[in-house]
């Protein structure tokens, strides 16, 4: 058959640093609008803003953030990048393995960092509340935030940003756009954006691999919603606390005010699961190339 030697036009290495630079100015602008619609329809005034939302108000404004950044991200998507909006990494076909991974690892973190500080000292049990409505609100919550995040930071500004840099540099950069992301939270310090950056690595490791966002999008919300369950603070936001707790004295083995993410156990966890996940996609890697 006679081949096309046409030849093809660069790939321009520039593109995809400068859309992730584009989108800034839209998606704070829009999804502030998005935020001011949801305050009406939750009837907060956004000129006094509380300082303390209920588990209620935490859910509508979460729903209204990520419909903001689901649009600027569509529009981007359709219209700048070309491409369709499930390659931001949606797929689900054969994902349910990487679902039930992510959401396991996320409580078994949680759980397994909340015992070493009760045995510690650094925490102490005061009882269970529940509240199946208060569960429920932070169960959606934390869902709206997972996608939220992953979508914008993985599924948008990592994906673009491996199509211009190596994709260890892009990873990192994403990290610290995910870390300044919360600079604005209460209670938040050096210490606690360092946490962040490394959960930015740790969210961003599996994308590099699969370019697809489930096992981020699980662990985001079981370690969100796990860490609130447990009685702590989720960077720095009060929320539904299904173990109710108190804390010995504000440090770094316990995370204060800030939450686990603030703790030298979340520094610890954190990189013992990224090389975790390095060693498996490697292994599987290498399997497959010998098979």
């Amino acid at each position: 058959m006679p081949q096309n030697n046409t030849p093809q036009p660069p790939i321009n290495k520039h593109v995809g640093w400068i859309r992730v630079l584009a989108i800034i100015l839209p998606y704070l602008f829009i999804v502030a609008i998005f935020q001011l619609i949801g305050y009406y329809v939750i009837g907060i005034d956004y000129n006094e803003l509380p300082t303390q939302k209920s588990p209620f108000q935490l859910f509508v404004g979460t729903i209204f953030s990520l419909l903001g950044t689901l649009t600027v991200i569509w529009i981007f998507i359709k219209f700048v990048d070309r491409k369709p909006f499930i390659e931001l990494g949606f797929t689900l076909k054969d994902r349910k393995k990487d679902i039930i991974a992510g959401l396991l690892i996320g409580a078994a973190i949680m759980a397994l960092g909340y015992l070493i500080m009760l045995s510690m000292g650094e925490i102490q049990f005061k009882g269970f509340h529940w509240d199946a409505t208060q569960l429920l609100y932070a169960i959606l919550t934390f869902v709206n935030i997972a996608i939220l995040e992953e979508a914008l930071l993985r599924g948008y500004v990592l994906r673009n940003l491996m199509s211009s840099f190596n994709k260890y540099i892009a990873l990192i950069v994403s990290a610290l756009l995910f870390s300044l992301l919360h600079a604005g939270n209460p209670n938040v310090d050096m210490f606690a954006l360092a946490n962040l950056f490394l959960a930015g690595i740790l969210l961003g490791m599996s994308y590099v691999y699969t370019k697809n966002l489930w096992f981020s999008i699980a662990l985001h919300l079981s370690w969100n919603l796990f860490q609130t369950l447990f009685g702590f603070n989720v960077s720095g936001i009060d929320s539904y606390h299904l173990i109710e707790i108190s804390i010995t004295e504000n440090n770094l083995l316990n995370g204060g005010l800030f939450g686990f993410e603030g703790s030298i156990f979340s520094i610890i966890f954190q990189v013992f699961t990224i090389i975790l996940i390095v060693w498996y996609y490697n292994k599987n890697k290498d399997s497959s190339t010998t098979a």
